[in-house]
């Protein structure tokens, strides 16, 4: 199973779907999990994305929000000696999921295994989850079905 799931995207979860391939022994494959760069740290309500561009127009005005959830990325990451973005990535492997991530560069397959060998505790998932919850940010595209609203 391939869908979305990120700390600002758990509709997956919510609906039940990531429980299901977990008792059915279905691997599930995380896409977004970074969501297009806005939890690697890089991106901030100081260093925005290029207001132009599809992101920009997605993420900017949700910068602000994401300041918190950012500083709790930092903080567990931290912890495991891991970038905002490799604990986000640790997040989805501490769901049980498989993350899909892009990579351009060489180090970024290092920083990839890195995380392969990274164990979050259960209160370092509560933490970045409490701190994503306290968000309003919506990163569902407008082509899919909120799964929260449906409950499908």
């Amino acid at each position: 199973m391939q869908n979305h799931l990120s700390l600002l995207d758990r509709t997956s979860e919510q609906a039940g779907i990531l429980a299901y391939c977990h008792q059915q022994a279905i691997t599930f494959f995380a896409y977004m999990v970074l969501e297009q760069g806005a939890l690697t740290g890089k991106y901030d309500v100081d260093h925005p994305f290029p207001a132009d561009s599809a992101r920009g127009k997605v993420y900017n005005l949700q910068l602000p929000e994401l300041t918190t959830l950012i500083q709790q990325l930092k903080a567990v990451g931290a912890k495991h000696d891991l970038s905002v973005a490799q604990t986000a990535m640790a997040w989805a492997l501490a769901k049980g999921t498989l993350p899909i991530i892009g990579v351009t560069k060489v180090h970024q397959v290092t920083e990839a295994a890195q995380v392969a060998v990274t164990n979050l505790s259960a209160a370092e998932v509560a933490t970045l989850e409490a701190a994503a919850a306290k968000t309003t940010a919506n990163t569902i595209g407008f082509w899919k079905q909120d799964m929260r609203e449906t409950g499908k």
